[in-house]
């Protein structure tokens, strides 16, 4: 008789340990449910838009106002809690201050956007390094040498593509050049950047991109290009040099400048000093001091970007 009973037991207490453990285990995964969804109901993210800085006012200006332009459209059509602009260098307010800002208004999520035309190492080493994403030697000496405060957010930070990876750049440096090009067979289109020498291949890859989108839709088949920043030493000869280049074969040059917005030191004092510098040749420049900014496809490509990794973030905390 005992024989049959203890078995019987022994099959009841197993049967129900694997009772208690089912309980448990559903218990805990209810548990990780709740946890995700009271992380997705308390997320709060907020919308950063980076740019280098600037000591010119007219400069600095442009970017506030394309801060300006997104923020209704951002806040009315997706999760974006609040906007703010930093610039990275020479002016407050700074990444870190920004950082601090979204930090003290307890935000858990900043995506983060560089209103920069292409590679450099503001975008792939010190933007990431002031924001606690990456440890860069050569870029954490320069930040010191240059005053950048870095700073680690408690809010995690989403940093977004740059504005190279769309046709943005091409359609704008088109509008600019067909607003002077006259006859396009007789001239050549001279393109001025900013530069930079760890990145000088991409720069010319990305400028020789831009003049064969003028060349398919105007017509004007040559062109060349030149520095007005650190490559250039901050002096004209470089647009010179790249005027002269045009005026060998054409009759007229179109120098557009490919910054993102107006610096008196950079379109006035340098382009234009090297334009004067063209000897016999100023008549057949045509040059208007502008800049990317203002355009409302790039403020389009903000809004753009910002919808589409508000969607990321809100899925990748979803899916934990």
């Amino acid at each position: 008789m005992n024989h049959i009973i203890v078995p019987k037991i022994v099959n009841a207490f197993f049967a129900l340990l694997v009772f208690i453990s089912l309980g448990f285990l559903q218990s805990c995964s209810t548990e990780v449910k709740e946890e995700t969804k009271d992380e997705v109901s308390n997320q709060k993210i907020g919308l950063l838009l980076v740019n280098h800085g600037s000591h010119s006012e007219t400069w600095r200006n442009a970017l506030l106002d394309l801060e300006k332009n997104v923020t209704d459209t951002i806040l009315k059509n997706s999760d974006i809690k609040g906007i703010k602009t930093a610039f990275m260098e020479y002016n407050e307010p700074s990444i870190a201050t920004r950082l601090k800002e979204f930090d003290k208004d307890g935000y858990t999520d900043v995506i983060i956007v560089p209103i920069f035309l292409t590679v450099s190492p503001h975008s792939f080493e010190d933007i990431p390094t002031i924001i606690g994403q990456k440890e860069d030697p050569t870029s954490i000496e320069m930040l010191k040498i240059e005053k950048i405060e870095r700073y680690t957010p408690k809010a995690k930070t989403h940093l977004t593509p740059l504005l190279d990876f769309t046709d943005i750049l091409q359609k704008n440096v088109l509008r600019r050049t067909e607003a002077l090009s006259v006859n396009p067979g007789k001239e050549g289109l001279v393109l001025i950047g900013y530069g930079d020498e760890t990145y000088d291949k991409e720069w010319g890859e990305l400028f020789d991109k831009v003049a064969e989108y003028v060349k398919q839709h105007n017509g004007i088949s040559t062109h060349s290009y030149g520095w007005c920043g650190h490559i250039a030493h901050y002096k004209s000869e470089e647009t010179t040099k790249a005027i002269d280049k045009i005026l060998k074969n054409k009759e007229v040059a179109i120098v557009i400048p490919v910054l993102v917005a107006h610096d008196e030191n950079f379109q006035i004092k340098i382009i234009g000093g090297g334009i004067d510098n063209v000897k016999n040749n100023k008549e057949r420049v045509l040059y208007k001091p502008d800049a990317i900014l203002p355009d409302i496809n790039v403020e389009s490509w903000v809004i753009n970007t910002t919808f589409d990794h508000v969607l990321k973030v809100k899925q990748t905390t979803a899916s934990k």
